[in-house]
Order: structure tokens, then C-alpha cells, then sequence
């Protein structure tokens, strides 16, 4: 039987521009108490493109926290009040250079609901046209474009670590699956 926690006393202590920190004071059952660390995120999209060749988009991009580049699909944060059909076809274009005329979500999860408020939101993109990337100042992204199985394998040889991307590709896989059936 889950138990809802109620919050006692809520204190942010970091306010960014991706995140937020804050630390809750809860109430357990039997009268204690117990301390929450908290990541306020406003949620984010990720986006798997993919041809009608069952070519996928994917982007090579340094991730400071794990010191290493890391092969993905295209992503990004919400804005607020941000509609994710409206931030995927953002991302997409910005990173990949990419128009989808068909864009479909496919699924949304919490991304680690232990600690964070983060919830993604994970699109199919199919139809591509070329458009103009216009990545942020910051982002220093290579395209790389590969047939799904082999991004499949790749993920089994440790070569696709991120998990929004293993989910995104193995979902394609388990639809196409399916629709052999």
C-alpha cells in the first residue's frame, strides 16, 4: 500500500536555469519525520527520427557530468508552458536540421522519480525534410545517421549509453516488431 508523504516544511536552495533544488521536510507514518531532496525540472522531450529507410538520426554530443560524448536522439528541455509536441518539433530542427511532417509521441515516463520531478516525453519522427539546424550557442553536436538495427546493436555493445535514447530505439524496434506480427 503506497503512503502519500505530507510535506512539512519546503526550503528551495539552488534556482538555475535548468533546474531548481529544494529540500522538503515530510511526515511519515507513525509521527517521524524525514528529509527530501528534491530536483525541480520542467520536464523535457526527446525525439526519434527516423526515415523510410529505418535510418535513424542521432546526435554526438560532449556531456560534461559523465565527461565523455555520448550517441543520442535530439532533445531538449520544455519552456515553460511549452507544449511538447511544440518543443519536439523545436529540438529536431535545431539539432538535427530535420522538419517531421509526421511526429507522434510515443510514450512518457519520469525519467528518476526517486529524486526529480522530470518528466519525458518521447516522440517518433517520421516524413523528414530538410530544414536549417540552429543548435544553442552552447551545443556542439555532430549528426550521425545509421539504419535502426544497428543502432540496436550498439546499444547492446555499450556504445549507446543514454537511457532516453535506449528506450526511443528500443521501442522502434519492439513497434516494428509488432507490426510483423
Amino acid at each position: 500500500m503506497a503512503v502519500a508523504e505530507k510535506t512539512l516544511h519546503s526550503e528551495r536552495i539552488f534556482s538555475g536555469k535548468i533546474l531548481n533544488l529544494r529540500v522538503d521536510t515530510v511526515a511519515l507514518p507513525g509521527g517521524q519525520s524525514a528529509t527530501r531532496e528534491i530536483v525541480e525540472h520542467p520536464g523535457a522531450v526527446g525525439i526519434i527520427a527516423v526515415d523510410e529507410d529505418e535510418t535513424v538520426y542521432l546526435v554526438r554530443q560532449y556531456r560534461k557530468p559523465v565527461e565523455e560524448a555520448l550517441l543520442e536522439i535530439p532533445a531538449g528541455k520544455l519552456e515553460p508552458e511549452e507544449d511538447p509536441l511544440e518543443c519536439a518539433r523545436r529540438e529536431l530542427l535545431e539539432e538535427t536540421g530535420l522538419i517531421a511532417e509526421s511526429l507522434e509521441e510515443v510514450l512518457a515516463y519520469y525519467t528518476t522519480p526517486g529524486f526529480t520531478s522530470e518528466r519525458l516525453h518521447i516522440f517518433v519522427a517520421r516524413q523528414l525534410k530538410p530544414g536549417k539546424s540552429n543548435p544553442d550557442q552552447d551545443e556542439f553536436l555532430e549528426l550521425v545517421k545509421m539504419p535502426l538495427d544497428e543502432a540496436y546493436q550498439k546499444i547492446a555493445g555499450g556504445d549507446i549509453k543514454d537511457g532516453k535514447s535506449i528506450i526511443a530505439i528500443q521501442h522502434l524496434v519492439l513497434q516494428r516488431a509488432g507490426a510483423r506480427d
